[in-house]
């Protein structure tokens, strides 16, 4: 069972990859419920419209920005992944963890991020 949750999360790490919301939208069915919930320190996002407009927010503040799978962890239809984030020539911008939760299809349903914000050293 833990390849197919990795395989269905890489395919949702594509869909932040992908710049265009069509392109998000064709990966969406392969590995988010429709209903999913995203959750980081920034946003929370339910659902695929909500999900795509802050994808999108997020390439036009990153052109390029992508994440990549460090390690990845589950059982019992959830997943703990460690990831950066990078820019679109590839310099590592930061990095943190995911915890994620998958339905009865193997499809995503909540997905939370943990990380350090921006200016978030600044304010303490």
């Amino acid at each position: 069972m833990k390849e197919a949750l990795k395989e269905v999360w890489e395919r949702y790490v594509r869909s932040w990859q992908v710049a265009s919301v069509a392109e998000k939208r064709d990966i969406y069915p392969t590995c988010l419920a429709p209903d999913c919930v995203y959750t980081d320190p920034l946003t929370q996002a339910k659902g695929w419209g909500e999900l795509a407009a802050y994808m999108a927010a997020f390439h036009e503040q990153i052109p390029g920005g992508h994440f990549v799978t460090q390690q990845f962890f589950a059982h019992h239809r959830r997943s703990v992944a460690r990831w950066q984030m990078a820019s679109g020539d590839g310099t590592p911008l930061g990095e943190g963890i995911s915890y994620a939760e998958y339905d009865e299809q193997h499809r995503l349903v909540t997905m939370t991020g943990f990380f350090e914000p921006p200016g978030a050293s600044e304010q303490a």
